[in-house]
């Protein structure tokens, strides 16, 4: 068995480039209107996509995110549309490999070994889940390799070398590292703090760690790729996606803004081993 995203990250690896990253929502601003975005983000330069299900309580999103999942939940945007979302992005792009990222209580609400399996029957390569720490995670993980589904969990500044030992033994596909404590959304600059935990992520035991929170434009894609194997973005795409102008503008910008960090990933050229 062979996780899709970590086959992927190793592809790019072996041309010297970390990979883009992108998130959404499902359903923002509709199941269909978020297909089509997530089309236009994988044809500008996106390598990966993670999908977001709408949750009630997000409490790891910050502002521009817990908006859009308002407009989806509003919308009535269920469980099931992120795996109608990831069908349609398979067809489209099927080299692109396709992560939901989900709150465990909808997991739990769904039936965690169903909602494994209808994860993997759509193609999606696996689930982030920003609220379960792999010692509570155990029915989830038992599911995910009994469908050979990517487990990603998270890791922060704040987390011990045993619970980086613990999350990087549990995970497949790759480690989430938040590059800062705290909510999603734009920041200024990368805490140098940032490449410390990917460095001591990776040290303690992670094949693959990609960092976010906080990346919005090209110069920190750049500086985040030169040592991380991913660069995770999401409120910048939300955000293209959020201006007052019609829907044909919004993909517009959604493409500008994929193709600019894109350019950004693509300047963090690292040695081929």
């Amino acid at each position: 068995m062979t996780s899709q995203t970590a086959a992927k990250l190793e592809r790019l690896a072996a041309e010297g480039r970390p990979a883009l990253i992108g998130y959404l929502p499902v359903g923002f601003p509709s199941v269909e209107g978020s297909i089509e975005a997530a089309k236009t983000m994988v044809d500008a330069g996106v390598d990966i996509v993670e999908l977001g299900v709408p949750y009630s309580d997000p409490v790891m999103d910050g502002p521009v995110i817990q908006r859009a999942t308002e407009v989806a939940l509003k919308g009535g945007t269920r469980v099931r549309d992120a795996f109608t979302v990831i069908e349609a992005i398979g067809a489209h792009a099927p080299q692109v490999p396709v992560l939901l990222m989900s709150y465990y209580n909808p997991v739990l609400r769904y039936g965690v070994d169903a909602f494994a399996r209808d994860l993997a029957a759509a193609g999606g390569a696996g689930l982030i889940t920003p609220d379960l720490i792999p010692d509570e995670g155990g029915p989830w993980i038992e599911a995910a390799k009994t469908h050979d589904l990517d487990r990603v969990f998270l890791v922060a500044p704040s987390s011990t070398p045993d619970r980086l030992a613990l999350t990087a033994a549990a995970a497949r596909g790759f480690v989430y590292a938040a590059s800062h404590m705290g909510v999603t959304g734009a920041r200024d600059e990368i805490d140098l703090a940032a490449r410390t935990l990917v460095d001591n992520t990776r040290a303690a035991g992670a094949d693959h760690v990609c960092l976010g929170l906080g990346i919005t434009t090209a110069d920190h894609a750049a500086a985040v790729g030169a040592y991380a194997d991913g660069v995770i973005v999401g409120s910048a795409f939300v955000n293209a996606l959020s201006v007052d102008a019609d829907w044909a503008s919004r993909l517009d910008a959604l493409q500008a803004v994929a193709g600019h960090l894109a350019d950004g990933v693509a300047r963090a050229r690292r040695k081929v081993l």
